[in-house]
């Protein structure tokens, strides 16, 4: 079995400040029974909250558009877009278990994979 979720985290704030953006407090928090929870999921001095910038949400809605022209199905532009926009846009390395989307859209990102 892979390494949990907060394993991976721990790992990567050895390396560096964790940044969670809005997207990813949504997506993390449906395994979570609290907002605290979520605050008590990496030690507060390890990472930050930051708001999506103006430039990733552009990104975002472009890779939605190559996305759909490769007859991608989903109506509105994914989470996965939004994050990997971010990252590109802000530089920032990425963590994540669905490492073949961001390489695709988001081949300048640097991935983490904690499998």
């Amino acid at each position: 079995m892979g390494r949990t979720v907060f394993g991976a985290l721990a790992d990567a704030a050895e390396v560096g400040l964790l940044v969670i953006n809005p997207i990813v407090c949504a997506e993390v928090s449906v395994r979570l029974s609290s907002i605290e929870d979520l605050d008590d999921a990496p030690p507060k001095d390890d990472f930050v909250r930051t708001p999506l910038p103006w430039s990733a949400a552009f990104l975002a809605g472009k890779c939605f558009v190559e996305y759909k022209a490769k007859g991608g199905a989903k109506t509105a532009p994914l989470p996965d877009f939004y994050i990997g926009a971010h990252a590109a846009v802000s530089r920032f390395a990425l963590l994540t278990r669905e490492a073949r989307r961001y390489r695709t859209y988001f081949p300048t990102v640097e991935l983490m994979s904690p499998s």
